[in-house]
C-alpha cells in the first residue's frame, strides 16, 4: 500500500464517519465520497472498493433498509462519473458533476423508494407523487454533495499543491 492510496483511503474514510453523527436528512457524504473515489484512485478496484466498504460497514451499523439496492446503484453510478473526472480536476467540472451526481441520487433513490414502498399507487401518478416527495429533501442532498465535495477536492488540491508524492496522476490501471 503506497503513501497516496493510504491518504486517499483515509480521507474517503475520515468523511465516512460523518455519518455517525447528528445532521438534517440526506447531508450526507455518500455521493462525494463516490465522486472523489473514482476521480482520484489510479486502481479502479480500490475506487469501488474504498467508498462501497464505507458505505456497506456504515449500512450496517446504522441500519439497513429497503432502498439500498437503489442507493447503491446511485453511489456506483457517481463512482463512474468520477472517473470521467480524471485529469479534468477543475473546479467547473467537479461543480458540474457534483450537480448531476445530486440529480442523479434524487432521480434514482425516489424511484426505489415509489418501487418498493406501498405509499404510492404503482403507476406514473404514483411516480411522480415520490418525486414531488422528494423536492423538500433535494436541498439538502445539494448542500451535502456540494459542501462535502468541496471538502475532498479542496483536501485533495491542498494535498497535491503542498506534498510531492501525491502529484502521481490519477490514471486507469484497469
Amino acid at each position: 500500500m503506497n503513501a497516496r492510496f493510504f491518504t486517499l483511503a483515509s480521507i474517503i474514510l475520515g468523511v465516512a464517519l460523518f455519518r455517525y453523527l447528528p445532521h438534517p436528512p440526506n447531508v450526507s457524504p455518500i455521493a462525494a465520497m463516490a465522486l472523489f473515489a473514482g476521480a482520484t484512485f489510479s486502481d479502479r478496484r480500490a475506487a469501488f472498493l474504498v467508498p462501497f466498504s464505507a458505505l456497506f460497514i456504515g449500512d450496517l451499523l446504522i441500519g439497513l433498509h429497503n432502498t439500498m439496492l437503489f442507493v447503491y446503484l446511485a453511489f456506483g453510478l457517481v463512482l463512474v462519473l468520477g472517473f470521467a473526472l480524471r485529469n479534468r480536476l477543475q473546479p467547473m467540472y467537479i461543480a458540474a458533476a457534483t450537480l448531476s451526481s445530486s440529480l442523479m441520487f434524487f432521480l434514482i433513490s425516489n424511484f426505489g423508494a415509489w418501487w418498493v414502498s406501498a405509499m404510492y399507487p404503482m403507476n406514473a401518478g404514483g411516480l411522480m407523487q415520490a418525486y414531488i416527495a422528494g423536492i423538500p429533501f433535494f436541498q439538502n442532498t445539494l448542500l451535502g454533495d456540494a459542501g462535502f465535495s468541496l471538502l475532498l477536492f479542496g483536501t485533495y488540491a491542498l494535498l497535491q499543491k503542498n506534498a510531492g508524492w501525491m502529484q502521481a496522476k490519477s490514471v486507469s490501471h484497469g
